[in-house]
């Protein structure tokens, strides 16, 4: 499959997941958007070029670290999800970058305050 249309395929399914957002409040990875985590650019482009894909139940996994990292006080956490590692604006509720196995070896991940593993 041409890398283009892979990519235009993943940020059109990321896109309408968005939409979901606003018309539903079921469980999933609707449920999560509904608690407002998103994906900045970068983190997009990180997670398509990197193959990264996260199912609802990971996005769940995800979200569950965020909510324990902000009742913790933490602004900037590293979120390690199985061989994926998110950084995440806790305050924003965004996800900043990703990183998959291949990538973590000689990865330093800097701004960050705490660490959630899920």
């Amino acid at each position: 499959m041409d890398t283009r249309i892979q990519n235009n395929r993943i940020a059109e399914l990321v896109h309408s997941q968005t939409r979901v957002q606003s018309q539903s409040a079921a469980p999933g990875f609707q449920g999560v958007l509904q608690d407002q985590l998103k994906v900045s650019g970068h983190a997009q482009t990180r997670l398509q070029s990197r193959n990264i894909e996260l199912g609802a139940a990971e996005w769940e996994r995800v979200m569950s670290g965020v909510t324990k990292a902000e009742a913790k006080g933490s602004r900037e956490s590293l979120v390690m999800l199985d061989d994926v590692a998110l950084v995440v604006s806790i305050k924003n509720r965004t996800v900043i970058t990703a990183v998959d196995r291949a990538n973590l070896k000689d990865n330093v991940f800097t701004n960050i305050d705490s660490a959630v593993i899920v």
